[in-house]
């Protein structure tokens, strides 16, 4: 079993229940999953640019990527209808607290002039956004191999009801906060 799968059922549990004063183990919150969006805008005029993306995603997660299409025909970006101009992974069990873990312990650590996560990135509703610059910060990329430097939106959705219960969850998850 994974580590912070374990760390989560005791650990954070507990100190979710006795800083909310929950009743039940079951009110407790929990990460439901984490969906990474890469959008690749030159795709419209280079193919292989989708499938160097789709490729870096699939080492960054393990896991079969979808490439994305645009929903409406835009004249200005030379963008049609159907056409694909990005790709998405959504992650759940073991897979998704695996990437919280490589994400957190050895990913954000190599960003230069770190300093934190942005702690005010909550949507309302319990979930967490984070905005990456560039997909070399994991370890799996090879610096050699990356044709471009992209960047991706990952999104951490929790069961939590409010941004103040989402920010524990994560904040005992080891998510790094700017103070």
């Amino acid at each position: 079993m994974n580590r912070l799968k374990e760390t989560y059922l005791n650990e954070i549990v507990a100190g979710m229940q006795k800083k909310f004063s929950y009743k039940n183990v079951m009110q407790v919150p929990k990460l439901d999953k984490i969906v990474i969006n890469m959008g690749v805008g030159e795709a419209k005029d280079n193919a292989k640019a989708l499938d160097a993306a789709i490729k870096d995603l699939e080492i960054i997660t393990g896991q079969k990527v979808i490439p994305t299409k645009a929903k409406k025909s835009v004249a200005n970006f030379k963008i049609r209808e159907g056409m694909n101009i990005g790709c998405k992974v959504t992650l759940r069990g073991d897979r998704m607290y695996e990437f919280a873990d490589r994400l957190i312990n050895l990913a954000l650590p190599r960003v230069r002039d770190f300093r934190g996560v942005n702690p005010n990135a909550f949507d309302g509703r319990g979930n967490y956004a984070l905005g990456i610059k560039e997909q070399l910060i994991f370890p799996e990329i090879e610096y050699d191999k990356v044709d471009k430097v992209r960047g991706m939106d990952v999104i951490f959705v929790t069961t939590a009801k409010t941004d103040e219960e989402a920010r524990e969850l994560l904040t005992l998850f080891g998510m790094p906060f700017s103070k």
